[in-house]
């Protein structure tokens, strides 16, 4: 669970809906029609851009963003550590008997108790990460573009508020409660684009970076395994993919 993400968006919330009250009445800042133009039309505008079922694939990466936990690369040069120590010392059967949490460090290890040659292993595994990347860049261009378009759709929905509020000026008394619903779909737009949308693309890439940098140390490892390499030369070669204060700390 990550608590940052869900932190983020409540304080953000939370903020908006304090200074409103603040100065004035919730209630004022309500506006069913603005909303339906800006998360209807937003929503509209993307499954014309994307297949239905790419839209939803979407949806079900940005939970990332929220419910899944990537692995800990010292964490996982740790147990890659114990692996290649296991392996040297029984042969790569031994392996069988270990548990390893980590899917994708699991499977390499399954293939590799299997008997599959080496060259076949890297290749499966490597078609997994380029699949995960391709997953998570789908999730953050679909974001990205959901953030484009929902301050676009809050300006339609104020030009259409100002059409409404010019064909009142013969009641001067309208002017003021029009112009001001009008105004409030930009600022639905902009939330919808700056305290969800964005954030969530930018968080999805952030995701994609650190799980993609944990199974190419995955690989990696699984390669040094197979080939009888020295425990202690494997966590130091895996090492040089973590940042010097995180391997300093992992070598202490």
């Amino acid at each position: 669970m990550d608590l940052a993400t869900i932190i983020g968006i409540l304080a953000g919330f939370g903020l908006i809906i304090g200074s409103i009250l603040m100065n004035g009445e919730l209630t004022a800042f309500i506006d069913p029609p603005s909303l339906l133009v800006v998360i209807g039309g937003t929503a509209a505008s993307t499954l014309i851009a994307e297949r239905a079922g790419r839209v939803l694939a979407g949806f079900k990466v940005a939970l990332n963003t929220v419910i899944s936990k990537t692995p800990d690369p010292v964490e996982t040069i740790g147990v890659i550590g114990d692996l290649a120590a296991a392996a040297r010392k029984d042969g790569i059967l031994a392996l069988e008997k270990m548990e390893v949490s980590d899917k994708f460090l699991a499977k390499g290890v399954r293939l590799a108790v299997d008997g599959i040659a080496p060259e076949e292993i890297r290749a499966s595994l490597i078609g997994e990460l380029v699949s995960l990347k391709q997953r998570h860049k789908r999730g953050q261009k679909l974001f990205r573009f959901m953030s484009g378009t929902a301050p676009s759709m809050g300006m339609i929905g104020t030009l259409i508020g100002l059409v409404q509020m010019l064909q009142a000026l013969d009641d001067p008394s309208a002017i003021g409660p029009a112009m001001a619903v009008a105004l409030l779909t930009t600022l639905y737009g902009a939330i919808v684009a700056f305290l969800v949308c964005a954030p969530i693309a930018d968080k999805l890439e952030t995701r994609t970076a650190e799980e993609t940098a944990n199974m190419q140390i995955v690989l990696e490892g699984i390669d040094g395994i197979l080939k009888g390499e020295n425990p202690k030369l494997i966590r130091e070669k895996l090492e040089g993919y973590l940042a010097p204060k995180v391997r300093t700390k992992n070598e202490s």
